[in-house]
């Protein structure tokens, strides 16, 4: 115990510089979210705002098994409105700059979703005409 104190002071310092990485990044670990631009005439989409930031990929999804497994191609939003059950048509109507809208949310989360792999965006489809 002669040497207690060089001990615990050694081990301090140990601690601290083992640690300052993890101190010095508190708060900056993450880039802010995004902000995607909206078209300024977009209208009124299927579902409020909250619900298509956490819930978008679902609602699509279930489109999708509509469409394709029911032939259903009318969906009823909760305010009642009927709407085509259209990612092409409908959805990118109004969002219709993928790189502004869809790829700043999906590029800042880091997914990759498989819509674009049968969809075409909207300057695909000028492109091709």
């Amino acid at each position: 115990m002669y040497n207690a104190g060089k001990i615990i002071t050694g081990l301090v310092i140990f601690v601290v510089i083992f640690t300052l990485p993890l101190w010095w990044q508190v708060g900056k670990a993450a880039p802010p979210a995004p902000k995607p631009e909206l078209p300024k005439t977009a209208k009124v989409c299927v579902e409020d705002t909250a619900y298509m930031r956490t819930s978008h990929m679902q609602l699509l999804n279930d489109w999708r098994n509509a469409v394709v497994r029911d032939q259903d191609r009318v969906y009823v939003g909760k305010d009642g409105k009927k709407y085509s059950m259209s990612l092409t048509n409908d959805c990118m109507a109004c969002h219709n700059d993928k790189k502004k809208f869809c790829d700043q949310c999906h590029n800042y989360l880091a997914v990759a979703p498989y819509c674009w792999d049968c969809h075409l965006t909207p300057e695909q489809v000028k492109e091709s005409k």
